[in-house]
């Protein structure tokens, strides 16, 4: 026997009284069940249903003579949010100065745009010393880049960790650990894990080799001004 349909309309639990249907309707109904507005149906036929949760009429057509099941689900698609890549870069030198003139020297935020190459200034906030503003500008991958963040100094750990985060703008995070290597010289560790701008999307792979090389060459002039701090601290 060949399959056929047949539309059946449901606009109120009311039209599916014996009353309502038709001999050949009936024939075709199994079971109908009505619970709290939602239709549970084991018929074969096809039928419209409007319940008061839907802004529009749903329409089901079943052949009659099918054995397979339909079921409806209504519930959307979780929402997946879109994740950023993090970056970390870490680089290390060993500078001929003590520990302790080493930490005093990167404790002085405001100075860090004297030796850091693509840092163009820092501000702390006077009334929250915690805090600073800080600026990057730099020229890279054939255009102007410029970014800002509001950081947070975290609590230090003298003549051995600085770290912070940011709390607006551009994400980062950071560390700088320092090592004693002898009486006068010692080893620092800058560590910055940052998320990568959508503007830097596209040259990501480059992104984080060249921004290695630009705190190496930080480092390197970080030496020099530490050693000169050191001379003037002791004249």
């Amino acid at each position: 026997m060949s399959a056929t349909a047949t539309s059946y309309v449901v606009s109120s639990p009311n039209s599916l009284s014996p009353t309502h249907l038709s001999s050949t309707t009936t024939t075709r109904i199994r079971s109908v069940i009505l619970c709290s507005s939602k239709l549970v149906s084991t018929w074969r036929g096809c039928y419209s249903l409007r319940p008061p949760f839907f802004s529009s009429e749903l329409f089901f057509r079943i052949p009659y003579g099918s054995s397979k099941r339909t079921s409806i689900s209504t519930a959307s698609k979780p929402f997946s949010p879109v994740t950023m890549e993090w970056q970390d870069c870490v680089v290390k030198m060993e500078l001929d100065v003590p520990t302790s003139v080493a930490y005093d020297c990167y404790s002085d935020r405001e100075a860090i745009p004297r030796w850091m190459p693509f840092i163009s200034s820092v501000k702390i906030l006077e009334d929250q010393p915690a805090l600073s503003q800080w600026s990057l500008k730099y020229k890279a991958f054939g255009r102007d880049i410029k970014f800002s963040w509001l950081a947070r100094n975290l609590q230090p750990i003298p003549n051995q960790k600085i770290h912070w985060r940011s709390l607006d703008g551009l994400p980062n995070r950071g560390a700088v650990r320092f090592y004693p290597k002898g009486p006068a010289s010692c080893v620092v560790e800058l560590t910055v894990s940052y998320e990568v701008p959508q503007i830097l999307v596209p040259v990501a792979s480059a992104l984080k080799p060249f921004l290695e090389s630009l705190l190496g060459r930080g480092l390197e002039r970080f030496a020099s001004f530490a050693k000169t701090y050191q001379a003037e601290s002791t004249s």
